[in-house]
């Protein structure tokens, strides 16, 4: 018989009692993070929330960086939503955050991301993580993104990002292929440091943050976030 939900948290709660890491989504410290990853990586899962390295560094961007928590309306587009962000945007921003997806049931909205069916300057705050790498058509979504998103919005467009040029093959339609060429069934590419020239050429301008730009090294170690881990953010305005 499984044990209500309440006693299960209080159960991982006192199994990783400690204060050596802390997570920036739930706001709960710990003795440690989990393991997590295809090539398992140490102390990169929240065991209270599921937060990944890539979530705690942009909640903290978030905070630090921009006016989403600072309490006046706004439209929020979140595309692929975690579940641990939903809680907290939907109390941040009300009647005007909407969670859209092609795929998962349980958003707001189904969404092609390539076809927005909302007029053009709708939204003040775009949020989409880990999705364009499974877009065929890349460069219709950073269109539709910066037509949907008004003149004095922003968006956060967070891919996934190797050290090489971005490689793509669109003849490439097996799961098995696409996982050895572009490390997951589903992914259609791997983006590299030229990801940034697709978005200026959907005319955005970008400005790029990684985690040496919130934290100093002992935090990036609390927060989970060694060696740069965590990604990048990248803002994007319009031009």
């Amino acid at each position: 018989m499984n044990s209500p939900p309440i006693f299960a948290a209080l159960r991982t709660r006192l199994k990783y009692l400690g204060t050596k890491r802390y997570c920036a989504v739930c706001e709960t410290s710990s003795r440690a993070f989990l393991e997590f990853g295809v090539v398992a990586r140490a102390d990169a899962r929240c065991p209270h929330c599921g937060a990944l390295e890539r979530h705690r560094l942009l909640i903290l961007f978030l905070r630090e960086k921009t006016d989403l928590f600072d309490g006046k309306p706004k439209r929020f587009l979140h595309v692929a939503p975690e579940k641990a962000f939903i809680p907290i945007f939907s109390k941040a921003i009300g009647e005007g955050y909407l969670t859209a997806d092609l795929l998962d049931d349980s958003v707001m909205e189904k969404m092609d991301v390539t076809d927005i069916g909302y007029p053009d300057e709708t939204f003040d705050v775009i949020y989409c993580s880990h999705v364009l790498e499974h877009v065929a058509d890349d460069r219709k979504a950073m269109a539709e993104f910066r037509r949907v998103l008004k003149n004095d919005g922003w968006a956060i467009l967070n891919v996934p990002m190797g050290k090489n040029p971005t490689v793509e093959d669109p003849a490439v339609t097996d799961p098995v292929e696409r996982l050895r060429r572009f490390g997951q069934k589903d992914h259609v590419r791997v983006y590299g440091p030229d990801y940034v020239d697709r978005l200026v050429e959907a005319g955005f301008s970008v400005e790029r943050f990684n985690p040496r730009d919130l934290l100093d090294e002992p935090e990036l170690e609390r927060h989970g976030l060694p060696t740069g881990r965590g990604g990048e953010v990248f803002l994007c305005t319009k031009k």
